[in-house]
């Protein structure tokens, strides 16, 4: 009996990114931590005193997304020795080179900055029962983390635009279809996502509404632009007809509509409607829109991230986004 012929017919032309579930991970901590020292230092630099616990939620939790993302992004790279040969070398053309030197120093300010508000927490009530109401060291403290959140929000800006970058330059048809549509997804999902949380920790800390309803708005208007870029990335992956993935139905498809696009998008610009409408906004309304927002950023990432990968083993998704000349759909 003989065997049938070997052909390339329908065999994948491309080779799926090897990424497991670090990577989802690391591409929503460390672009939401980076976003969330922007809003603080924001804070800080326009209301200082108003936006005081703002800006000790935000510098904490940068740290936290920096400390938490590097060890992920370094465990995916299986060898610990490539993230220090990657940092031997600037090289602007490579994604992943901006990547690592921009982690490495967001995580090195935001620890400074971290560990000035920690003093400053530290000695802030015997700072209260001094004349001048503030001693030598929550001084020095404060000139610190006032100098270095500057570089800190400068690498956090980045970061929550960097993992767009990384996806878009690989030769994944869906990732590469739509590369500004999908950095600015990315970035608006990471400056909603922090804000949310931030508003999060606000309610958590039973801090007056203000602070809440300021956040609120940030991650109200994030996430309007989140879906115009939803839409924008939509209509360019249905041009290229590499929109299958997320289209299809699928566990990958059902993410991404249901949990990025409704839970994510649609809920909090509901409930924040609604509670801008309202003379007193309503805390459970503002909770639960921050909550469908962080959790719909972390499943967007999720759904692109594994579509991305589907793509790149749809033969026909390649062929029709590297002949540059969309074919009709069959039937």
């Amino acid at each position: 009996m003989t065997r049938p012929p070997t052909t390339y017919y329908g065999q994948p032309a491309l080779k799926p990114a090897p990424w497991v579930w670090k990577v989802p991970v690391y591409t929503f901590a460390a672009p939401v931590a980076g976003a969330a020292q922007l809003i603080g230092t924001i804070a800080d630099l326009s209301d200082p005193d108003g936006g005081r616990s703002i800006v000790r939620h935000a510098r904490y939790a940068a740290l936290a997304g920096a400390a938490f993302g590097g060890p992920l992004l370094i465990g995916d790279l299986h060898t610990p020795m490539r993230w220090y040969n990657m940092l031997r070398i600037f090289r602007g053309t490579s994604p992943m080179s901006i990547g690592s030197w921009l982690l490495t120093g967001f995580g090195a300010f935001s620890s400074v900055v971290a560990l000035a508000q920690y003093t400053i927490d530290r000695n802030a009530a015997s700072a209260r029962r001094t004349a001048t109401g503030r001693n030598a060291g929550v001084r020095l403290s404060s000139r610190i983390a006032a100098v270095a959140q500057l570089p800190a929000a400068a690498a956090g800006a980045g970061m929550s635009l960097y993992s767009a970058s990384l996806f878009t330059a690989t030769s994944s048809p869906l990732w590469a279809a739509a590369p500004r549509s999908l950095a600015v997804k990315f970035g608006s999902s990471a400056v909603a996502a922090a804000a949310a949380g931030l508003s999060l920790l606000e309610h958590a800390s039973g801090r007056p509404s203000p602070a809440a309803s300021a956040l609120d708005r940030i991650a109200g208007a994030a996430t309007a632009m989140n879906l115009g870029a939803t839409v924008a990335a939509g209509r360019a992956w249905r041009k290229a007809e590499v929109d299958g993935p997320l289209t299809e139905a699928s566990a990958i498809g059902a993410s991404y509509r249901i949990g990025s696009i409704l839970l994510g998008q649609v809920l909090p610009l509901v409930c924040h409607a609604l509670n801008a409408s309202r003379s007193r906004p309503s805390r459970g309304l503002s909770m639960l829109g921050s909550l469908g927002i962080v959790c719909g950023s972390f499943l967007m990432r999720l759904a692109v991230i594994e579509a991305g990968k589907k793509s790149s083993q749809r033969p026909v998704d390649s062929l029709r986004f590297t002949s540059g000349r969309p074919r009709k759909r069959d039937g």
